[in-house]
């Protein structure tokens, strides 16, 4: 049997060689379905790869708390539409919950800055000290604020490096420098280390941090005094953050006085609720790019099917001398099965190198990020094979099924 198979493959290999142009057609919906399957899906991987990366960018167990929608008066206003939560909140918040390892706050706003006779309109943050820890800032030059900056509410900035590329020249040392920012002046006394864009897609190096307390007196101002925009949080372990956000809940409820049966006026998400979100979104993506690509390997196989059909056409004389000289109807049938599978393995060879090119081509030129994982390459490879086979059957029993005789009178 496997010589069998051997020699009915090398016919098969012979037959494509004699009609390399019909053959080549053929394979053509087979190379592009392969190829284009692992394509998306390597994009579709990086993409969530960059997702991961960029909500691992957040910091470690972070816990983010927002003002909520409130109703005053029977009037509902929108989330953050009120200032509900505070900085007593937040000290609060580490001081009764022992699985919080840090807490946080602080307020932002969109203003302009001014170097010299250079401006940019960039995120402006008046943030705690704890702060840059829970979301593991770093820097690329310079060092934090301390808390004698935060006592006397020193004019002091720290910067992203968006704001470095616009507002400084090449080369220049931003840790020194004097800035404006709503016509205060700042030193500039660290440069941050980049961290690209947020699984929002902003860009989190368009970015200023001052001290808070500098930022209540004499930038942003307050609508009463230790009002925040945001109160942050972390744990030491991932698996501490459900229950450290159901105390959270229960403090923040318990302080702003709201009553059983009343929604909360605050917001809690997590690290992880964000990532699952935008994985989500991230794999429903690679699906509906592999179920269009899957088009094509469907494509490709109605291809070999209509050639089978015309080739077993061609060859019915051939049919009825095989079987005139012993052939039996299942190895008609696998000859031809075989010829089909034998399309689809060549097509499908043809379509990794097509996918893995296609995908770092792409990489490069559109800049996406590109992974390539063995399992996709050998699920398209075996879907190929797979496209073979099945649309191979039909011709190879409508060949099995010949009656000898009538095959031989065949012209």
């Amino acid at each position: 049997m496997p010589v069998f198979i051997l020699l009915t493959v090398w016919t098969a290999l012979r037959i494509l060689g004699r009609n390399r142009l019909r053959a080549g057609l053929t394979m053509l919906g087979i190379v592009i379905g392969v190829g284009a399957v692992i394509a998306m899906v390597s994009i579709g991987e990086g993409a969530k790869t960059a997702v991961a990366q960029r909500v691992a960018s957040m910091g470690t167990n972070v816990i983010l708390i927002f003002p909520g929608a409130t109703t005053t008066g029977g009037v509902r206003g929108g989330q953050g539409g009120a200032v509900t939560l505070t900085v007593a909140d937040s000290l609060e918040l580490k001081k009764r919950i022992p699985l919080l390892s840090a807490t946080g706050w602080g307020k932002r706003d969109v203003m302009q800055i001014v170097n010299g006779n250079r401006n940019w309109n960039g995120m402006v943050n008046g943030v705690s000290l704890s702060y840059l820890t829970i979301r593991e800032w770093s820097f690329a030059s310079g060092g934090p604020f301390t808390q004698q900056d935060m006592d006397s509410a020193a004019s002091v900035a720290l910067v992203g490096q968006t704001i470095v590329d616009n507002l400084f020249n090449a080369g220049e040392e931003p840790v020194g420098s004097i800035i404006r920012i709503k016509n205060v002046p700042f030193r500039v006394i660290g440069v941050l280390s980049p961290k690209g864009q947020s699984s929002q897609g902003t860009d989190q190096d368009d970015i200023i941090f001052i001290p808070f307390t500098t930022a209540e007196r004499k930038v942003l101002g307050t609508q009463f005094l230790g009002s925040v925009g945001a109160v942050f949080a972390s744990t030491e372990r991932p698996e501490d953050l459900h229950s450290a956000v159901e105390q959270i809940q229960e403090v923040l409820r318990q302080r702003h006085r709201l009553q059983p049966g009343h929604e909360d006026d605050f917001v809690i998400r997590t690290q992880v609720e964000i990532g699952k979100v935008q994985e989500g979104a991230s794999e429903t993506l690679t699906l509906m790019l592999f179920a269009i690509a899957s088009i094509s390997l469907l494509v490709g196989g109605i291809g070999i099917m209509n050639i089978l059909l015309v080739s077993v056409t061609e060859r019915t004389k051939e049919i009825g001398v095989r079987m005139a000289v012993g052939a039996k109807r299942r190895h008609i049938l696998a000859q031809f099965l075989i010829e089909a599978i034998t399309m689809s393995v060549v097509g499908g060879c043809l379509g990794i190198v097509l996918g893995i090119v296609g995908a770092r081509v792409t990489s490069v030129i559109a800049g996406w990020p590109t992974i390539i994982l063995p399992n996709t390459v050998a699920t398209a490879f075996a879907f190929s094979i797979a496209v073979g086979l099945f649309f191979g059957l039909y011709p190879a029993n409508k060949a099995a099924r010949l009656n000898p005789i009538d095959a031989l009178r065949y012209e």
